[in-house]
């Protein structure tokens, strides 16, 4: 096994936006099992949590997260997970994922574009923006 630092995390909601989980701490393991199964740890504040709950995937239910792992300015990975666990620990919220690494350069696009077109570029513009960013490879944005 081994173990990472959790940078930031997202999900991905259903119409592939992205919602910020703010972390207090996180941390994430690749199991190296047969099944390339990796666990996600967040530890988020309560106050939170009571904005994130209804965007939350229940308990067992399928998740798609995208994370960035030991330092800011790595590329987001993205994971089809399970929300496994969502637990009060010292204060804060622990939601605990477990799942697998997609592909992610085709996920990745597939996000920047609709992150883009939600801010309204289009035509010429919008090529523009989207070769530079794909370059960049941002961070991508909420949109609510």
């Amino acid at each position: 096994m081994k173990s990472f630092k959790l940078i930031s995390l997202q999900l991905v909601n259903e119409k592939l936006q992205l919602i910020d989980i703010h972390l207090v701490d996180g941390l994430i393991i690749n199991k190296e099992d047969r099944a390339n199964t990796w666990l996600l740890e967040a530890i988020i504040p309560p106050e939170h949590y009571e904005e994130l709950k209804h965007s939350l995937p229940r308990e067992h239910e399928n998740a798609l997260i995208q994370a960035v792992i030991t330092k800011k300015e790595n590329d987001p990975a993205m994971f089809k997970t399970v929300l496994k666990t969502q637990k009060l620990i010292d204060g804060h919220i622990s939601l605990l994922f477990v799942g697998h690494l997609q592909n992610t350069r085709s996920k990745y696009a597939e996000l920047l574009l609709e992150d883009l077109v939600h801010k309204g570029f289009t035509g010429d513009l919008l090529i523009k923006e989207f070769k530079e960013k794909i370059r960049s490879r941002p961070k991508l944005t909420t949109h609510k």
